[in-house]
């Protein structure tokens, strides 16, 4: 007889649909029960009697009021089988709730970032929890990297005895292209606004370019890389992080008007640009973990011609981690953004908690 498990997933959006549409097509000896799917903060399917979700019609289906969170714990515990609620939002409310489903016994996978890079309260209550008796397993690989074997690889280094002693790297697809393009080791005269102008246009940044620009998401990976390499960061805004929006522009209402206006800043990113290139070198955006010297931070800096960094193509994230094992740094890179690689992340996240818990 086969074995199953009852998941809920919250989220039907960019990642969610790309995660369902894995999901339908996946081919496992474990059997995985949709028996919840909120779609929206106001439609969801589900049934009293735990009938299955049929993922090939959810997008049409009729829908209900979604239960409240307290209701969904009451809901999954009362099912027959373990349960995995597979996050698939950016929400900080769900995020912070996450303590709560560890504690009744429901496992999570998720790519949202908030509940592992907020105040670290969250964070040490969610670890602090999952060693509970009967608690629920937690998988969070698609918070950094999408689904680059990032956080998993450190855990089991951690875990085995290793120590981390330097992680840095490109953690933003976004900054990623932006900077790949703006700065390369042959001279071009390519404007930064004209680069984030096009990035926007070819979908690689937020709706408002800003919410990549100021470097927070770039901090919450690196706070969730810290502190699983053992530092108490306490928050993503506990450390230098260097903004890229201009401070003229910081109190602009529009994303229209911050890039009508942001070529008038060009000059000062440029300056920056040209000297590097005069040392041989290119500029990238990266974030740091030096845990030797309990440091961490987010900005540019500059790299040789010849550096793994500089040759960095596209849109490609890129992190290296020296530890006293990896004297010379283990080197990830790939795909670090899409809807369809952050889904296959969690759906891989969502098989290996079902192969622990499954019955």
């Amino acid at each position: 007889m086969s074995r199953s498990v009852n998941v809920a997933i919250i989220g039907s959006g960019v990642v969610g649909s790309a995660f369902l549409g894995q999901l339908k097509n996946l081919k496992h000896s474990i059997h995985f029960n949709v028996i919840y799917l909120a779609k929206s903060s106001e439609e969801a399917l589900f049934s009293k009697s735990y009938d299955p979700v049929d993922l090939s019609t959810y997008a049409t289906a009729p829908t209900q009021t979604p239960l409240s969170l307290d209701e969904l714990v009451k809901y999954l515990k009362e099912s027959a089988k373990p349960s995995i609620l597979v996050d698939n939002t950016s929400s900080v409310a769900i995020a912070d709730f996450y303590p709560t489903f560890i504690k009744e016994g429901i496992s999570i996978a998720t790519p949202n970032k908030k509940a592992f890079s907020s105040d670290i309260s969250v964070w040490n209550e969610i670890f602090k929890n999952a060693e509970l008796p009967g608690s629920g397993l937690v998988y969070h690989e698609a918070t950094v990297g999408a689904a680059l074997p990032i956080i998993g690889p450190l855990k089991d280094l951690i875990t085995t005895g290793d120590k981390v002693e330097k992680i840095e790297g490109i953690f933003s697809g976004t900054l990623s292209y932006i900077f790949n393009e703006f700065s390369t080791s042959e001279k071009s005269d390519v404007k930064f606004s004209d680069v984030v102008k096009v990035a926007k246009k070819l979908g690689y940044t937020e709706p408002d370019p800003r919410d990549d620009l100021n470097g927070l998401d770039v901090a919450r990976k690196v706070t969730i890389l810290a502190r699983i390499s053992g530092l108490e960061v306490k928050s993503p805004t506990s450390f230098p992080v260097d903004s890229l929006i201009p401070k003229q522009l910081e109190g602009i209402q529009s994303a229209n008007e911050f890039l009508e206006k942001l070529p008038e800043y060009d000059s000062e990113i440029q300056k920056v640009k040209d000297e590097a290139f005069a040392e041989g070198k290119v500029l990238r955006f990266i974030g740091q973990v030096d845990v030797k010297d309990n440091k961490v931070s987010v900005g540019i800096g500059k790299y040789a011609f010849d550096h793994p960094f500089a040759s960095l193509k596209g849109s490609d994230n890129v992190v290296s981690i020296k530890t006293q094992r990896y004297v010379n740094p283990l080197i990830i890179q790939g795909a670090g953004a899409g809807a369809e690689i952050t889904a296959h992340g969690v759906l891989a996240d969502t098989i290996k908690i079902a192969e622990r818990i499954a019955n």
